[in-house]
């Protein structure tokens, strides 16, 4: 039987040829034209993996459960589907399309889903530990701009897993309140410091479908050790980064893409008595002492 091409002003009928042109026609003339242009590509796209791939029935039901049982792990403190963006690279992509940023500045990463809004503000030099756990950690540095000139009053919010592996949100009644978190602003010379614990790697939320997908796929769960970091000041693009602990052995298996050389830190570990008594916060034998310069670039117009 020959095919009826449509008439000018006809939809096409679908066909696994022109399933693509199909369904796109279908979107109407008053949408608007960023979310026709992304529902086209995603469309396009999708239909190429279903014709390469040539799922049976059961296999892309299967997708749809899986998709399914992903929602309903979501609650108030757990997006499941920000894990899975995660696990597959698509969080980390996003971000390095949207954060191009010229040579020398501050690479961004993935913002991760325990960020808590409002941290305490912090006096320069103060502990973000509260539970004393861990290995002392001294983190400093400076803000500077892309001309190695100093970012006065530029903010540092930082925060990161206690020595357990866990941040305090998931440990509520276990950790104190916005334990080993922080707000600390760098002085007249772009300075800060800030004292912590060193960090540890630890697994990604696996009790769910994204842990049961990485366990099909041979995959490992765990976070490259790490500290979190978003430096702000005005006239700068804001950085969302890490400072990842160079000995870790996750470094290339980070669970969600987040390692970028750029961003290993170069921990040193200081154990002359004199410096550790002069440290001041706590350490009695030894300390890590991470030297770490954050390179805001301008904000665009």
């Amino acid at each position: 039987m020959t095919a009826h091409a449509p008439q000018p002003g006809e939809l096409p009928y679908f066909s696994e040829e022109n399933s693509v042109e199909a369904v796109n026609a279908r979107i109407g003339p008053n949408t608007d034209p960023r979310l026709a242009q992304m529902m086209q590509l995603l469309v396009k796209h999708l239909h190429a993996f279903v014709k390469e791939a040539q799922p049976t029935h059961d296999e892309w039901l299967g997708a749809i459960d899986f998709l399914t049982r992903t929602g309903q792990k979501c609650t108030d403190w757990r997006q499941e589907f920000i894990l899975l963006s995660d696990t597959l690279g698509v969080s980390s992509l996003v971000d390095a399309v949207n954060h191009r940023r010229p040579s020398g500045a501050t690479e961004n990463t993935i913002l991760g889903p325990f960020y808590v809004a409002g941290p305490p503000r912090r006096a320069f030099g103060d502990t973000i530990c509260l539970d004393g756990k861990g290995e002392p950690l001294r983190v400093h540095g400076r803000v500077i701009d892309t001309a190695g000139q100093p970012v006065p009053g530029a903010t540092l919010d930082v925060w990161q897993t206690n020595n357990d592996g866990f941040y305090d949100v998931q440990q509520k009644g276990v950790q104190p309140d916005m334990n080993m978190r922080g707000l600390f602003t760098a002085d007249a010379q772009g300075r800060y410091a800030f004292a912590s614990v060193k960090p540890r790697y630890y697994p990604i939320p696996n009790d769910g479908p994204v842990g049961q997908m990485l366990s099909a796929l041979g995959r490992d769960f765990n976070r490259a050790a790490h500290v979190h970091a978003i430096v702000a000041a005005p006239g700068y693009e804001t950085v969302i980064t890490h400072i990842f602990e160079p000995g870790c052995k996750y470094l290339r298996e980070d669970a969600v893409f987040g390692v970028k050389h750029s961003l290993i830190g170069n921990f040193r570990r200081v154990d002359d008595p004199a410096r550790v008594t002069a440290a001041g916060f706590g350490a009695s034998a030894f300390y890590w002492d991470v030297a770490t310069d954050f390179v805001l670039a301008k904000a665009r117009g």
